[in-house]
């Protein structure tokens, strides 16, 4: 029988599955229990792959590409880019949790990015590439934080995870031209060397969970 003090561990179950069937986290409940669009806040290097991996996710309504986690109001992409605002590159995903639950948010997220590489992903380098996960409530920073225990518990990656998990503060889009963009610019270099390779690698894990082509 279903006890409420059997949340917590209810959770570390899931999240435990989680890293060895990726379609398990599917969440079956119905509109009726859960009618309202819920966001979660992930930075994983440059925002134009994670925005197109997150755009792919059944259950994802929308995808916006932009920077949280930093000192200045209103930043510019060019204060950004510098490193010294102190604002990561994110993406502000709303879902409908009756279709995607946060935990496959979440691993969906750590498998399509190297959480163990400080500041750095691929070719892009500088703080505003950082893994993070801004928290949006208590729940999601508790799932997030027994996740990644798990996964290094388990040795899942080689190294050390270093993504880091913080309340979610102001959330400021970024320019329309970089909205988008790698459905608008497919073919080019950076696109085709950073952002499929991450696509591909969903297709392949993620296949259930994918919104038709």
């Amino acid at each position: 029988m279903y006890r409420p003090e059997n949340k917590s561990m209810l959770r570390r179950t899931i999240l435990s599955l989680l890293i060895f069937a990726p379609l398990y986290a599917s969440n079956h409940s119905t509109r009726a229990e859960q009618n309202a669009y819920e966001f979660a806040t992930f930075g994983g290097g440059c925002y134009w792959c994670v925005e197109a991996v997150f755009q792919r996710l059944e259950g994802v309504q929308k995808v916006e590409p932009g920077f949280m986690g930093g000192r200045i109001k209103n930043p510019t992409y060019k204060q950004v880019l510098t490193g010294r605002s102190g604002h990561a590159e994110v993406v502000r995903i709303k879902y409908d949790p009756a279709v995607v639950s946060y935990q496959t948010l979440l691993q969906v997220f750590f498998r399509t990015h190297d959480p163990t590489t400080l500041n750095r992903q691929g070719p892009d380098i500088g703080t505003q590439y950082r893994s993070v996960i801004f928290c949006h409530s208590d729940e999601q920073r508790e799932t997030a934080t027994e996740y990644k225990r798990l996964l290094m518990g388990k040795k899942v990656f080689r190294s050390r995870i270093v993504t880091f998990i913080e309340p979610a503060d102001t959330f400021y889009p970024t320019d329309a031209d970089h909205v988008d963009y790698f459905n608008r610019n497919q073919n080019k270099p950076y696109c085709v060397a950073n952002v499929v390779p991450k696509l591909e690698k969903l297709r392949k894990d993620f296949a259930g969970q994918l919104k038709p082509e």
